[in-house]
């Protein structure tokens, strides 16, 4: 049966609200890793009675150089973790400016207002220590582990598909009006998965693959690999005019969190794509191919369920689902919120 938990937050994550704009989770040992999408860092939660709690935070800052510093947000919008280490990756969208005013020139010039964030073209990647345990760390370097950094110039995932004759039109526009916005990673090995929340293509979702690598004359950057003629792979997949709003592996298989890709409250589902983590190749997978595992419940302006996680082993295997702005009924008295655990089927 379906049963929510606690996580609770420290006064600093409260102020900086990251409690209730959580748009990542990954399970590691008895703890989680979760973000938020108004920052650039990322907690780590541990249960203890009965909640996730004793949080700690790492800014991103401390282990790489973020191209515009260490206190800009980055949107971080998917956490990966494979192999002991942790991945983070922003949302590598523009952003068009809310309406505030109900001036009508003052809402025009901000609706023609476009801004780019250079710390959510980002993808990094953290050695770990003590994986598995309560005190997990991410560190800056383990031996010949070092953290490392995707982004720049050129060098950013959203610039190395400036050719792509699927994705580059979208490029220009802002990740709220179907523009490019990853919102998803999966790990597994070398191989790295980001779901796109948009562009969907007449109802197609996209998901990119990609092979990174630690620069050899840089150990603290990442480059791609190879994948044909291309730095990346792009995959296909008819989710009915949804878009990828977070990706967890589960086994062999791909479990993806669906949803709206513009400005709309829902239909949410959770959609598992089976062998995804053994194929090798480029996929296009109609909605025969893809199996729905549930239909989630989504808020009116709030509830917007933004984060997936497989928590447990076995047969105490549960999925867990985080929310950006929580509906009230979702707060605590501890300066926590709730986040929906919900049976797995195999």
């Amino acid at each position: 049966m379906p049963y929510q938990v606690e996580l609770r937050f420290d006064a600093d994550s409260r102020l900086a609200e990251t409690h209730t704009n959580l748009s990542a989770v990954r399970a590691d040992g008895p703890g989680l890793w979760v973000a938020g999408d108004e920052t650039a860092t990322i907690e780590h939660l541990i249960h203890t009675d009965g909640h996730y709690g004793d949080q700690r935070g790492f800014a991103l800052g401390d282990f790489v150089d973020l191209p515009a510093g260490r206190d800009q947000e980055a949107d971080i919008e998917g956490i990966g973790r494979d192999g002991g280490w942790l991945w983070a990756v922003g949302s590598h969208s523009l952003k068009r400016k809310r309406v505030k005013s109900a001036d009508q020139d003052r809402a025009r010039k901000r609706l023609a207002t476009v801004v780019r964030e250079e710390n959510r073209f980002i993808l990094v990647r953290l050695p770990l220590v003590g994986e598995g345990t309560a005190r997990v760390t991410p560190v800056r370097r383990d031996g010949e582990r070092t953290a490392a950094i995707l982004a720049g110039p050129g060098r950013n995932l959203a610039d190395m598909l400036a050719r792509d004759p699927h994705l580059a039109p979208f490029l220009a526009l802002p990740g709220k009006d179907n523009g490019l916005d990853i919102e998803g990673i999966a790990v597994r090995g070398d191989r790295v998965f980001l779901g796109l929340r948009g562009p969907v293509l007449r109802g197609w979702a996209v998901l990119l693959e990609i092979r990174p690598q630690t620069h050899p004359a840089h150990p603290h950057r990442l480059r791609l690999a190879p994948l044909g003629e291309d730095p990346y792979r792009t995959h296909f997949l008819n989710l009915g005019g949804l878009g990828i709003r977070d990706l967890c592996p589960h086994g062999d298989d791909l479990l993806l969190l669906t949803g709206p890709s513009m400005s709309l409250d829902g239909p949410v589902r959770l959609v598992r794509w089976r062998g995804a983590l053994v194929a090798d190749v480029p996929a296009v997978l109609t909605a025969a191919d893809l199996e729905v595992i549930a239909d989630l419940p989504y808020g009116e302006g709030c509830d917007h369920p933004e984060g997936l996680a497989v928590i447990g082993e076995g047969d105490a295997e549960r999925l867990m689902v985080v929310y950006d702005s929580p509906a009230p009924g979702r707060h605590t008295p501890e300066g926590g919120v709730y986040a929906d655990v919900i049976e797995l089927r195999t």
